[in-house]
């Protein structure tokens, strides 16, 4: 398989793992439009050029975020169709934010699961136990969290969802979840509670939940980062990872 074609496969199953029940299509423009955290949930994703003018289905785009009370968000990628949209946006006047690298490791086979430090544990979690709990380490709305604990039940990819515990009160300190599709796995959701960060917690969490994917047949990875992320990145560096492609949102005025 060409590199191109992999990524082209990994966007595929990124957009499958994020897949919200509240989306339609508008001429070639996949709108998702969930309450919840992630923008990948909540944007536009321009799959094919379609043929209405780009005026008009901004407004149908619009009025579908207006209606759910949303602002709208368009994402940007190397897929995305036209590959004008981007400059077209910006003399438009919408404003690039959020710069993201999609990080890929294409060969799990030599992966090791870390072992974790004495005074904590490794435990399953189910998906509205997950969208709880990580929302509570973010300090999420409960709207926030609910609308993700929806896309993680009705995804169309299933997720497996797994949390670092305190063995004496089974306090969540760090958690992360995978969602596989054929080979390919992302990983999801990886948060660390901020008092228990810099002690190797983020790639003892990261070797687990791919050392159990690739036990389930996965073999080649990939998660999405802030590009701003150093201490995110190194981890995954660290873990095999280099980076595939980028993306970037565009929003009218640079809120998002």
């Amino acid at each position: 398989m060409s590199p191109s074609t992999l990524l082209s496969r990994i966007e595929d199953a990124g957009l499958n793992a994020s897949a919200p029940p509240q989306q339609r299509w508008i001429d070639g423009w996949l709108v998702r439009f969930s309450a919840g955290k992630a923008k990948r949930a909540r944007c536009v994703n321009a799959v094919a050029e379609g043929r209405l003018p780009l005026a008009d289905k901004l407004a149908l785009a619009q009025a579908v975020f207006d209606d759910a009370g949303l602002p709208m968000v368009l994402r940007i990628t190397p897929f995305t169709q036209p590959a004008s949209l981007d400059a077209r946006l910006d003399a438009a006047g919408f404003q690039p934010i959020d710069d993201t690298r999609v990080m890929v490791s294409p060969d799990l086979g030599s992966l090791r699961a870390l072992p974790l430090p004495d005074g904590l544990c490794w435990a399953p979690v189910d998906s509205a136990a997950f969208a709880h709990a990580v929302g509570a380490l973010r300090g999420s709305p409960a709207g926030q969290r609910e609308a993700h604990a929806e896309r993680l039940r009705l995804s169309p990819v299933p997720y497996r969802a797994w949390a670092i515990r305190r063995e004496d009160d089974g306090a969540v300190v760090a958690c992360g979840q995978y969602a596989r599709e054929a080979e390919l796995v992302g990983l999801y959701d990886v948060f660390t509670d901020p008092a228990y960060r810099a002690r190797g917690l983020a790639a003892i969490l990261c070797s687990r939940l791919l050392a159990a994917a690739r036990a389930q047949g996965a073999r080649t990875a990939y998660l999405q980062v802030d590009a701003d992320n150093g201490p995110a990145r190194r981890v995954y560096h660290r873990l095999g990872f280099t980076d595939g492609y980028a993306y970037h949102y565009r929003v009218r005025g640079g809120s998002g």
